[in-house]
């Protein structure tokens, strides 16, 4: 699967150093004020601590916080085309083998933007809890597992239904527009899983088969990104 992908010059280092301290200060004083559930402040620290220093990463973790700052007072189609876009950009596309060496990971959206890589359910997992953020409740998001035809292999794309039974919108790291499933031919669909459970492919939505809590790797999501500082619940 094809990916997509200030100082002020101060002129001693003290001054630089205190600026930046100040600017720091001020970006995560504000972050701090709209996540009253994610502490940007708090994820960064503890990335640190997990993963290592995290050098370029921090730019992305801190852009990542910015976009749902910006995003939070927007419409729905809004925040997923810019969330959308986002993790496209930001991430670029390589297989779990060369990622984590392993053959099937599933990443939080911090350790992807740590590496800066991800597999497809990875787009898909840092989209979904992105526009949950942002107050899209999960009954609208579905992460879908689909056989991509052209590619002829496994695939996983988050969809979007506006109502319960709308034909649901497509958000996919093989294609940056966003399109209706209509017009997602190339897109076999197997099941879907949100907060709420397990779904079947069919008309109105699908039908619910049964609790996603039996989905061992999205379980494994939901603790390590607690664990990160997020409070996901389940999901």
């Amino acid at each position: 699967m094809p990916r997509r992908r200030r100082s002020p010059g101060w002129s001693t280092l003290r001054l630089r150093f205190g600026g930046w301290l100040l600017l720091t200060g001020l970006l995560f004083a504000g972050l701090g004020n709209v996540f009253a559930d994610w502490s940007f402040t708090r994820i960064l620290q503890t990335a640190d601590t997990r993963y290592g220093p995290l050098g370029p990463a921090q730019k992305r973790i801190e852009a990542w916080g910015l976009l749902l700052q910006s995003e939070r007072n927007q419409s729905e189609r809004e925040q997923l085309t810019a969330v959308n876009r986002f993790f496209n950009q930001q991430l670029t596309f390589q297989d779990d083998s060369r990622i984590w060496g392993q053959t099937d990971y599933w990443a939080t959206p911090v350790e992807s933007l740590v590496k800066g890589k991800a597999d497809c359910e990875d787009y898909a997992l840092a989209k979904y809890f992105s526009l949950r953020e942002l107050g899209i409740p999960s009954e609208k998001l579905r992460i879908t597992y689909v056989k991509a035809l052209t590619q002829n292999q496994a695939h996983m794309v988050l969809t979007y239904y506006s109502t319960p039974t709308a034909a649901p919108l497509v958000l996919d790291n093989l294609i940056g527009e966003i399109r209706p499933a209509s017009q997602r031919k190339d897109l076999l669909p197997v099941y879907a899983f949100n907060a709420e459970g397990l779904y079947l492919p069919g008309a109105n939505g699908g039908k619910r088969s049964s609790d996603s809590k039996k989905l061992s790797r999205w379980q494994d999501v939901l603790k390590k990104m607690q664990t990160e500082g997020f409070a996901v619940g389940d999901g």
